[in-house]
């Protein structure tokens, strides 16, 4: 960073927010891109969306080609205070607690998964032999 450039607090940056004043954060710089909002290939609402935060992943996940780094140049009004900005928690889900059967009911269910097509087996032949005696 430079001595002369201008250092500004997410808190600065974020009240520049609409059609007619719109500054973004990107790469810890800030750039005035209020005159590039009509022109902006992907609309200007995709770019104020962007606003009051820090919008590298944005910008980052779009591709954006070398042109348009280099246009990057002339909206640059200067440097982002980097302690002003929250910093990223990755998500940790919630610890689920773990399911422990007993050893009984186990048993008891291997158990009924022979069992119960015996019986229905079972069931079937007594079925066939008496229908037929009659």
């Amino acid at each position: 960073m430079g001595s002369g450039e201008k250092v500004f607090t997410l808190k600065e940056v974020a009240e520049h927010n609409n059609h007619k004043d719109c500054w973004l954060i990107i790469s810890g710089k800030v750039y005035d891109v209020t005159k590039f909002l009509e022109d902006h290939p992907g609309g200007d609402d995709v770019l104020l969306s962007a606003t009051g935060k820090d919008a590298t992943d944005d910008f980052e996940d779009v591709g954006h080609s070398d042109n348009a780094r280099e246009m990057m140049d002339q909206y640059y009004v200067g440097e982002i205070d980097s302690s002003t900005i929250p910093k990223k928690v990755a998500y940790t889900p919630p610890k689920q607690p773990h399911y422990n059967q007993d050893k009984t009911s186990e048993f008891i269910i291997k158990l009924l998964q022979f069992l119960v097509p015996l019986a229905i087996l079972g069931l079937a032949v007594a079925i066939r032999f008496y229908t037929k005696q009659a």
